[in-house]
């Protein structure tokens, strides 16, 4: 029987290492262990994939089911999780998932993002031009940008954020609040994203629920439970992912002065810069576990039918197969001979839909502060700053200024 992991101990096998750097864990699992079981949050143990040909064929394999709700399948947190809705794209398997993503995906291209960058970045430097000479970047910028955003972009009142955190911080939580208190934050969640959709058919306009709503393939809508499923999932990745991995990128950049100092000079270097953000520090949040229906064979060993696994992005991405010094952070990375492609949105069928909009709220968040804070910098040592221990691993708080 598996037993609830102490809150302090929730990943005890895979620590991240000194200033938010990969697990030191990575190198040896690579090396010898590559699908060496580790204790979930919930305390069940499951392979770990940590090598990057291992980690992509897990995740673009057609034998490899989102489909964890089976009796007796280990858990990934206790009680209720993202896991067990079936209604949810990410718990979906062909072909009901590649009906829903396909009537789904072209809300979320880069050709319907892009309209959206000059009212992103300018949101950017309202916030900005709010603060002081010192502020918390953290509470006052990163969490705050996302949350502007989302809330425009399903037409919510701004008022209505401060819910968005306290649901997403409960639910996102691996064992900091109790399994009913979950459940209870899980169904106002979802409750209230119920009737948002409903709100918004009574009285359409031009949101992305209302695209969501007329959405289509040939004559196939989404149904009522997977509309509020969407806007449920974008509420929770638009706000803490996403300001998560402005929080890392920021507190990464202000750790290499020199390379600040690049981007202060050609802000052009921001998309490129963040493409290798999201190799070092992402995906906050680890990927989802998925269920081996056939035997597979890895690169790296086999798996048995009826195995369930976890891919773990932020340990290809740190691959030296892949990425060659995988611990140098450097700006340039992505450039002129680029790597292999990053996996921190994920990769195959289940990639992240919402790609793109991540990607311009991450560059228009660092641009703003490379061109109207130049002289950001921490007001204390990095080894200073405290970071969450729940599914997403960011700073609580890091307090910046652009003083002397």
């Amino acid at each position: 029987m598996a037993t609830e992991l102490d809150p302090n101990e929730a990943w005890p096998d895979i620590v991240p290492g000194p200033l938010a750097t990969p697990p030191p864990e990575f190198t040896r699992r690579r090396e010898s262990a590559p699908l060496e079981p580790a204790p979930m949050p919930s305390g069940d143990h499951v392979p770990v994939a940590v090598r990057y040909d291992d980690v992509r064929a897990l995740l673009a394999s057609p034998t490899c089911s989102r489909n964890l709700r089976l009796p007796g399948l280990p858990r990934f947190v206790s009680g209720i999780g993202i896991d067990d809705d079936p209604d949810a794209l990410i718990n979906q398997d062909p072909p009901e998932h590649t009906r829903y993503r396909r009537i789904m995906q072209g809300t979320f291209t880069p050709r319907q993002i892009e309209p959206w960058r000059p009212r992103i970045a300018k949101i950017a430097r309202e916030l900005l031009d709010g603060q002081g000479e010192e502020f918390d970047l953290v509470q006052e910028y990163a969490l705050q940008l996302p949350g502007r955003v989302i809330c425009e972009m399903l037409g919510v009142p701004l008022d209505h954020y401060e819910r968005f955190v306290r649901w997403t911080d409960m639910f996102l939580t691996t064992s900091t609040v109790t399994e009913q208190a979950r459940y209870e934050g899980y169904n106002e969640f979802m409750a209230y994203s119920t009737d948002l959709v409903a709100q918004h058919r009574a009285e359409p306009g031009g949101d992305l629920i209302d695209l969501l709503i007329q959405a289509r393939d040939e004559d196939d809508r989404l149904s009522e439970g997977e509309l509020v499923n969407t806007v449920f999932s974008l509420i929770t990745a638009g706000h803490e992912t996403t300001a998560s991995m402005i929080s890392r990128g920021v507190f990464r950049l202000l750790l290499y002065p020199g390379q600040w100092a690049e981007l202060v000079a050609d802000p052009a270097l921001t998309a490129t810069a963040v493409e290798e953000i999201l190799r070092y520090d992402g995906p906050p949040a680890s990927a989802f576990m998925r269920r081996v229906t056939k035997d597979l064979d890895l690169p790296s060993g086999s798996l048995s039918a009826g195995t369930v696994v976890m891919p773990n992005l932020n340990a290809a991405n740190h691959d030296p197969q892949a990425f060659p010094d995988p611990g140098r952070f450097d700006i340039h990375r992505f450039t002129d001979h680029p790597p292999n492609p990053h996996v921190a949105f994920g990769y195959g069928a289940h990639r992240c839909l919402a790609a793109s909009l991540a990607r311009v709220e991450l560059t228009e968040a660092i641009r703003a502060l490379v061109t109207q804070r130049p002289t950001l910098r921490l007001t204390a040592s990095p080894e200073s700053v405290t970071w969450t221990d729940g599914l997403v691993y960011r700073p609580v708080a890091m307090h910046v200024t652009t003083g002397e």
